[in-house]
């Protein structure tokens, strides 16, 4: 059975605009066929629902590119180890699935559009089961760790130092599922902060948000000496060695993951220049700024630019961070790194394009640690 990625986008097109309904039906479709499988998810299933259909998008905008997405799916297999998923589980799902694709993509459905699905989930479910089982014999499925520190550095925005009982392997740039005691099979997504390093600690920058229940008992509730779980580290925003030079765009603790990959870049001994913009709305949210500016004087190829959008009487560079990016000079040649909330990761990604960098040197994601 072949792929068809046209016929799998074509009819995934029309599922996109209703993807809240697609998504309750699908999850309703799945629980009811294999109720077994209802204790594997969270009570609250509305975060679930989003990381489904982020997910299911990305692999079929991604069907022509199969080497990116060989690398997700990797990633996907190795991560729901956590959830105790095994090989049987991938039928349920993608019966699920289809019968959710079927259902609202009827006005255009044939029996070529389901080969296409049956045929391009058939592969994905098996370059996953494949990379859980070839993990299985090398790494655990989730990590113990210990938190060594917390840092309240503002009301609501913590600075967590992690060690794992655990060699955790990870790039910069790359994040983790945290789980905490106090919300069991509820996992949210949070970047690393820091480059590896040799006594395995890692760093994580958390705002607590409203109804964020893992962000809340992180920053409001979590002690040293407590112990979390975490998932294995994902993510596709790694350093590349180009040698060329750095802009690095952050809003929020989407500063955390682009701080790893100026540290790696440091300690990798090459001096390229790197410009490292950090957004705000006030100055009192530049939580990491004095660490930043030790960075900056041991490093003089280090720029740190902090920008403030929502305080009048700021002395610094005001503004939005998209906006005032294009300030400088031009970012043409520069490998760009940038990660925050989606609105501005998209504004910035346009800017850069606009003014003449292609999307190939641009690497983003939204920021994780605000769930």
């Amino acid at each position: 059975m072949s792929l068809n990625p046209r016929l799998v986008k074509e009819s995934f097109a029309i599922v996109e605009p209703v993807a809240d309904k697609a998504a309750a039906y699908f999850y309703g479709r799945l629980f009811a066929e294999s109720p077994h499988l209802r204790g594997m998810f969270p009570p609250a299933m509305d975060i679930q629902r989003d990381r489904l259909f982020s997910a299911l998008t990305r692999i079929v905008w991604s069907l022509d590119s199969p080497d990116s997405l060989s690398s997700f799916l990797g990633q996907l297999g190795r991560d729901h180890r956590k959830y105790g998923v095994i090989a049987e589980h991938y039928t349920a799902v993608g019966n699920a699935l289809l019968a959710t694709v079927r259902r609202f993509a009827a006005e255009i459905w044939t029996t070529e559009i389901e080969a296409a699905w049956v045929a391009a989930y058939t592969a994905a479910a098996n370059l996953m089961i494949d990379s859980a089982e070839s993990d299985a014999g090398v790494s655990p499925a989730w990590w113990l760790a210990e938190v060594i520190d917390h840092e309240l550095r503002t009301p609501d925005i913590a600075v967590i130092t992690l060690r794992p009982g655990q060699h955790l392997p990870y790039l910069p740039g790359q994040y983790v599922n945290v789980q905490t005691p106090r919300w069991p099979r509820v996992w949210r997504a949070f970047s690393i902060a820091n480059a590896p390093r040799e006594d395995n600690t890692i760093r994580l920058h958390v705002r607590a948000v409203p109804g964020g229940w893992v962000s809340t008992t992180l920053v409001e509730h979590t002690r040293i000496g407590d112990t979390l779980m975490l998932g294995p580290p994902v993510g596709t925003m790694t350093p590349t060695e180009s040698g060329r030079d750095i802009l690095c765009v952050a809003g929020g603790t989407g500063l955390a993951p682009l701080k790893a990959i100026v540290e790696h870049v440091i300690e990798s001994g090459r001096r390229p220049n790197i410009h490292l913009l950090c957004g705000a709305r006030h100055s009192r949210e530049l939580y990491d700024l004095p660490d930043l500016i030790r960075m900056e004087s041991g490093f003089p190829w280090l720029r740190v630019v902090p920008v403030v959008s929502d305080q009048p009487g700021y002395d610094g560079m005001r503004g939005q961070a998209p906006e005032a990016m294009e300030r400088f000079r031009s970012w043409a040649d520069h490998d760009v790194y940038v990660c925050g909330p989606a609105a501005m990761v998209n504004e910035t990604t346009h800017r850069l394009q606009r003014s003449g960098v292609p999307l190939g040197d641009i690497r983003r994601d939204v920021a994780h640690g605000e769930l």
